[in-house]
């Protein structure tokens, strides 16, 4: 499938597009970004310039600082703040590149503050409704022996939902009780999988997997009738039909809601941040530090509710 922002690019002068391709393949090289992010960086610059072009008649290399307020005063019309937010990361590191290769002499976002980052608190669910969500797969067939074990691993181990539906059969030990996936940035680490994960991983295995594939063969861990491994959009499409079975609204339901819920009880339970944070895959303690704000509060309201003087 075609990225929209290269096909968009394409639109714009050559040198212009080989200028977003040096860019990009030098963060790749130099960060190792993600598709994601790297798609994402490219997309933004693409936009970015494809409005210089029409306003301005210049190259993206060429801008001023006041040609990047004009353009934010547009994109905040239409952007959240998490949005500008990585706008101004792009340039920041787009505009230093220029830089360190003596094409710019000033940087034009020195002076660019960042829109204010409003509260973020992921959804989560308290141990009742994911117990709620746990037991809802029909356990008596094939497939819903399958999603039984991919939410149990996932509540398990804290997965991101593109780690779970990557993972292959050879990167699970169910001897050792442990995984090894390949996160953000191509960063490997070792995730425990716990006992109840590993019994109905190990059940999964030895009936349903095979069961699914009808003979053929596949690498992915978890399968579809197609015998290939599941999509996003079908892993979110499971979960919101589960939730709903479960007796879970929409609204606090998400593509990583149980990822949110390991986070969470894990501190719940007095683990410590930085293992959390090591479970969770993240580079920078200060993201896993959003769970203490869902865990302090979950303790609160159990104070108001149990202490006599609550």
């Amino acid at each position: 499938m075609a990225d929209p922002a290269r096909t968009e690019a394409l639109s714009l002068p050559p040198e212009t597009i080989a200028d977003l391709d040096a860019f990009c393949d030098g963060l790749w090289l130099s960060d190792g970004l993600s598709r994601n992010t790297l798609a994402a960086y490219r997309r933004d610059l693409t936009l970015f310039a494809r409005w210089l072009q029409a306003s301005h008649g210049i190259a993206p290399f060429e801008a001023e600082a006041r040609h990047l307020h004009a353009y934010l005063a547009e994109f905040s019309q239409r952007a959240k703040a998490t949005s500008q937010r990585r706008l101004l990361s792009t340039w920041r590191r787009y505009f230093h590149s220029l830089m360190q290769s003596g094409r710019i002499r000033n940087d034009p976002t020195q002076r660019l503050d960042p829109p204010m980052a409003a509260p973020r608190f992921p959804k989560s669910l308290s141990e009742a409704d994911v117990d709620a969500l746990l037991n809802t797969p029909d356990i008596d067939t094939s497939l819903g022996m399958r999603d039984k074990a991919m939410l149990e691993l996932l509540y398990a181990t804290g997965l991101r939902v593109s780690e779970l539906i990557g993972l292959r059969s050879f990167e699970v030990s169910l001897n050792d009780g442990a995984l090894r996936v390949l996160g953000k940035g191509d960063k490997e680490r070792l995730v425990p999988i716990g006992a109840a994960a590993s019994d109905w991983l190990r059940h999964y295995l030895a009936h349903a997997r095979s069961d699914i594939l009808a003979g053929r063969h596949a690498d992915a861990l978890f399968v579809t009738v197609q015998g290939a491994a599941m999509s996003r959009q079908m892993f979110w499409r499971l979960i919101k039909q589960y939730a709903t079975r479960a007796g879970i609204s929409s609204d606090r339901i998400s593509p990583h809601t149980l990822r949110h819920a390991f986070a969470t009880h894990l501190l719940n339970h007095g683990a410590d941040l930085r293992v959390v944070q090591l479970l969770l895959g993240h580079a920078d303690i200060s993201t896993t530090q959003i769970y203490t704000h869902i865990a302090r509060a979950r303790l609160k309201q159990l104070h108001a509710i149990h202490h006599p003087r609550g």
